[in-house]
């Protein structure tokens, strides 16, 4: 049940964006193997003057950051398969795979309210957390 904010530098077209956040969600499902209904991504367009990024990349205005917060416990080979799919996923979209950061914040199931104020450690995800 990650929770996924894309944050861009420019905007795209409606289709490319819902294409991106696909992708991502795409490699979520695939590392993580979490329900394909199991979504909550967003993405977020900044102007590039209230975005900065490492003065080194080529193409500043395809750095994206992506921000994860999941349930603890996945594997550290699961985490490596994700990072990889996603900036593999992305390329087809025009960004480098050098202008992607991954942030991965791994919150234990107490910490999360879901399904009407249950927590999550108390309610059966229907999916394993320990991939």
């Amino acid at each position: 049940m990650p929770s996924v904010l894309i944050e861009t530098r420019q905007q795209y077209s409606a289709e490319v964006e819902s294409a991106i956040m696909e992708t991502v969600h795409a490699a979520l499902r695939d590392a993580f193997q979490i329900l394909p209904g199991d979504r909550n991504v967003r993405l977020l367009v900044h102007e590039p003057n209230r975005f900065e990024c490492p003065p080194d990349r080529q193409k500043p205005e395809f750095y994206t950051h992506i921000s994860i917060d999941c349930f603890a416990g996945r594997s550290l080979e699961a985490k490596r398969l994700l990072y990889t799919s996603i900036v593999d996923n992305l390329v087809q979209f025009g960004i480098p795979k050098d202008h992607v950061k991954i942030m991965l914040r791994e919150v234990t199931a107490e910490n999360w309210g879901i399904r009407g104020g249950q927590a999550a450690c108390d309610v059966d995800l229907g999916f394993q957390v320990n991939v």
